[in-house]
């Protein structure tokens, strides 16, 4: 398994869903990208996140970042049940093209999945998470990083705030409905 970090919400951190009720499936919120962010609230309401690196070996086929991906939310659908729904951020303008090509295997994957198991996903503009956590669509990668940790938790990097804000974006308007 690829390594990855695991941080859990500060005490003081809750988000203010009067009518939030435990269900019986897991919501995930991902960052693609060769450091994946990721986001989880878990059946019983408990959020957690981190992130996980699939950069390739040095003797790794194309193809093995994409499998260890599809390994890995199989590993988590495992240890945090049934997943709901999955929302992911969706880019669409990359600084690079070996980014790109990354971000497209990542979600190719990551549908297939999902697909195979009827799981539910959308992709979420980086503009409305933006606009969603910070009150400006353009903010910038720090601006988002402290607007996540202004709600009571602590990011490692810019790709675990964002997961954070994509899993607070869909908890707060139900996937966009609100």
């Amino acid at each position: 398994m690829a390594p990855m970090t695991l941080t859990l919400p500060e005490a003081k951190a809750s988000l203010s869903l009067p009518d939030a009720r435990p269900s019986l499936t897991a919501i995930l919120a991902l960052d693609l990208g060769t450091t994946t962010g990721w986001a989880l609230q878990a059946p019983d309401g408990l959020i957690t996140s981190g992130t996980v690196s699939f950069r390739p070996a040095r003797y790794d086929g194309g193809g093995m970042r994409y499998l260890r991906f599809v390994n890995w939310l199989t590993e988590l659908e495992h240890g945090a049940g049934p997943i709901g729904a999955i929302h992911y951020e969706e880019v669409r303008r990359h600084v690079g093209t070996d980014a790109a090509h990354v971000y497209g295997g990542l979600m190719a994957s990551l549908t297939s999945w999902a697909e195979l198991r009827g799981v539910p996903y959308q992709g979420v503009p980086v503009g409305t998470i933006k606009r969603f956590i910070t009150g400006k669509g353009n903010a910038d990668k720090q601006a988002v990083i402290a607007a996540v940790k202004e709600r009571g938790f602590s990011p490692a990097d810019d790709n675990e705030a964002d997961a954070i804000a994509i899993l607070l974006w869909a908890l707060e308007t139900r996937g966009g409905v609100r």
